[in-house]
């Protein structure tokens, strides 16, 4: 027989530890989120849906993105015990210089449509977590503003080529003048992707008031206000826009782009130049020779061509390529800081980020943002913690196999 008695107060003191409240609704929200998942379920929460899925979504069927994703989950690391690993090192080089984190944040289209802080707001939480963050030409800030929001941060300027060169040119010498260090061109969007969620949801650049987004408005109504109550979305490269962004992108970007455009890019562009969009070794081969400093494997997070190559499977052939004449960085279906330091492991130099960190923009804005970084960070932390690795420059193919 078991004897029971009731416990006396001295014995529950000790256990009962009520957390103060928070009374802060974004910060009460962002405290329940662990890792990237949590985050994007507060977002889609937080988001109209035709906004959260121009994030969340992918082309036709999506058969990249979740083969990008499986292929992360099927990474087996391979950790050593017995390591001091009391200290690690998270820093890694990016184009010959410190980056504290071995990532950099990749360049979005319309990131204000996401949350009203937009651009500004993920530029100073670069600035401050010590990465680069790269403004696309289809943000919703100016080459200007966003180098005075954020003076300190390593900055790039993303370049999709348009069909009028002479406006190319204009975005290019801009971003220059601004202190913007390095360009990146983007080379997979001869046309748009078929991006299925946007077409069904009837997404517009900005959003129309139709009935349908007014019902969604009446589930979302801090979103519409802030919406409403900022300064209108206006864009990093062009005055306005109405209409779908797979119209725009047919609009203005350029399907004749080609090699001599690269060179041509190279001459005008006086820093590093990255070429983003590269699935296939020969490309990436051929786009150092011409003179990319960088290579990025990058399907567009499978928003272009669904059933393209998946980056982490791609990345052996491509160093080979390569060797060490160019770096290797690498995005899509990146959620957490084991999947970063996997990619390390296989070969990247580093990895770009983009849905994660806008997660946490639509969760919590500015704040939001930071959150991502934490997470990612004590993820990165963790990991290279458990494998007994002391930095990320340690990292190297016995520390990871992809599993097929």
């Amino acid at each position: 027989m078991v004897k029971r008695q009731l416990p006396r107060w001295s014995e529950l003191r000790p256990l009962l530890r009520l957390k103060p409240p928070q009374f802060n609704p974004t910060e009460r929200r962002l405290s329940a989120a662990h890792s990237i998942a949590d985050l994007r379920t507060i977002a889609r929460l937080r988001t109209p849906r035709a906004v959260f899925d121009y994030t969340d979504g992918a082309a036709e069927a999506e058969i990249s993105l979740r083969r990008a994703r499986r292929a992360f989950r099927d990474v087996e690391f391979r950790p050593s015990v017995l390591r001091d690993v009391s200290a690690v090192d998270t820093s890694a080089s990016i184009l010959g210089k410190r980056s504290e984190l071995p990532f950099s944040f990749a360049p979005t289209g319309f990131t204000r449509m996401m949350n009203h802080e937009g651009e500004p707001a993920v530029a100073r939480v670069a600035e401050r977590a010590g990465i680069p963050y790269a403004l696309s030409t289809m943000g919703t800030t100016s080459v200007e503003d966003l180098a005075a929001a954020a003076p300190d941060a390593r900055k790039w300027f993303q370049l999709y080529l348009w069909k009028d060169r002479e406006a190319s040119r204009s975005l290019v010498q801009r971003a220059q003048e601004a202190g913007y260090e390095a360009l990146i061109l983007t080379v997979d969007t001869p046309v748009g992707g078929a991006r299925l969620r946007d077409a069904r949801n009837g997404l517009t650049i900005p959003p129309e008031l139709t009935l349908k987004t007014i019902v969604d408005g009446a589930m979302h109504p801090a979103w519409w206000f802030n919406l409403l109550t900022t300064e209108p979305l206006t864009f990093a490269s062009f005055h306005h826009w109405s209409g779908t962004a797979h119209d725009l992108i047919n609009a203005m970007f350029d399907p004749s782009l080609n090699y001599a455009d690269l060179e041509w890019l190279r001459e005008l562009w006086q820093g590093p130049l990255l070429v983003k969009g590269i699935q296939n070794p020969d490309d990436a081969r051929r786009v150092v020779e011409l003179g990319a400093d960088g290579v990025i494997l990058s399907n567009h997070g499978g928003r272009q061509l669904d059933r393209a190559p998946t980056m982490l499977e791609l990345l052996p052939p491509v160093r080979e390529a390569v060797g060490d004449r160019a770096e290797i960085l690498l995005d899509t279906g990146i959620t957490s800081g084991a999947d970063i330091v996997a990619a390390i492991a296989l070969g990247a130099d580093s990895c770009l980020i983009g849905r994660a960190y806008l997660y946490g923009l639509m969760a919590g804005g500015q704040r939001g943002v930071q959150k991502a970084v934490d997470i990612l960070r004590s993820e990165i932390v963790r990991t290279l913690q458990l494998l007994g690795v002391h930095a990320i420059s340690d990292l190297n193919s016995t520390h990871a196999t992809l599993r097929r």
